[in-house]
Parts: C-alpha cells; structure tokens; sequence
C-alpha cells in the first residue's frame, strides 16, 4: 500500500475519472490487498478472492466517470465489495443447487457433458430474455439482480427516483420470468427457474 505522502486519493480519483492509467493502477494497488482479504476471508478461496478483485476494479474503470461524485470513496468501496463477495458466493450456491436438481431430474445414464449443455441452454435463454428487455429496464436489473446493488444504490448512479428504480425492476423481472416460462422445458425449466429465482429474488 502507498504511503500517505504518496497517496492522494481526491486527486486520484479526479485522474481516473479522466482516464489516467497510471492513476489507475496506483488506486488499485492501494486497495487490491485489503479487497482481496476481506474476500478470501468470506470465501476461503483464492479463485472468488481473485475474481472478487477483478470484477471490483473492471466495474471502477467502467463508471470512471462517476468517480468525482463520490464523497466516501472507501465506504464506496466497502458496499461494492460486499456486493460483490455476496454475488460471488451467489453464483457457487446457484451453480451447485441447479446441477444437483437437474441430476435428480435426468436419468442416471446421462452423462457429465449433457448435462452442462442444457444447463448453458437454460443460461442462453435467460440471457436472451435479458437483452430483449427496454433499455432502462435492463441497466436496472443488471445492477440489482446481477451486480447485486440495492435499489437506492442503483437510483443514485442512474440519477432516477427509487420509485421509478422499483417499477423498472418489477417490469423486467416479471417479462424475464415470462420470457423462460415460454422457452424452457417444463420439468426441467421450472427445476431451473425455481432455484434462480429463490436464490435472486
């Protein structure tokens, strides 16, 4: 971690916000150590831990412009973290509930690579219902159901009233359902769609 008398982090963030690499990876050299433990820490795992730290820092240099409007960066920093500890954790959870219901639901002569191509069809289809959503709509559930965002956090980044926030996401989870309800093998589809569900709603 830098030191104080190299490290300031308002002019930082002004610097990324404009681009800078170099401010950039000061900023992340800064933080990775700290994100990273608190991470394996929840996980116990050097991959999520990882993967924790790259997903954070990807997310930061997207909004970069966004970064002169934080006030607390570190507590900032904080609520995405846990967020995204919670979606990594999410993920392993949903991933292992959903193989073992389609398991039981499949006779035992299937094999390991069927098994993992309807699954990655089940996943084709839910993002097809993703992308056919309205622009807002989209930019809504993509930060509340995939990043993990509360809904007052999502109203703050895109500048729209909580209320407006609940009506978009109501909307698009309620046509991403219908969508996966129509395109989905009965059995095997509501196996799918009830343990995606349980774990995101």
């Amino acid at each position: 971690m830098l030191t104080d008398e190299s490290y300031n982090e308002k002019e930082l963030l002004i610097q990324v916000a404009g681009g800078d690499e170099v401010a950039f990876s000061k900023l992340f050299h800064h933080y990775r150590n700290k994100i990273y433990g608190s991470a394996y820490k929840l996980s116990r795992s050097t991959v999520v831990a990882e993967e924790v730290v790259q997903n954070i820092f990807l997310k930061i240099w997207l909004r970069k412009e966004k970064l002169t409007s934080i006030q607390n960066f570190n507590a900032y920093l904080f609520v995405v973290t846990r967020n995204e500890i919670y979606l990594a954790l999410s993920r392993i959870a949903r991933d292992t509930m959903v193989k073992s219901l389609l398991s039981e639901n499949h006779t035992e002569g299937e094999n390991d690579n069927e098994k993992q191509l309807i699954y990655r069809e089940y996943q084709d289809i839910l993002q097809k219902a993703i992308a056919r959503l309205p622009m807002q709509q989209k930019k809504v559930y993509q930060l509340i159901k995939v990043e993990g965002m509360k809904r007052e956090e999502a109203a703050q980044l895109l500048r729209i009233h909580p209320e407006t926030i609940k009506t978009h996401l109501a909307r698009a989870v309620k046509s991403v359902r219908n969508y996966c309800t129509l395109h989905l093998p009965l059995l095997s589809g509501l196996v799918f769609l009830l343990s995606l569900w349980y774990l995101k709603k």
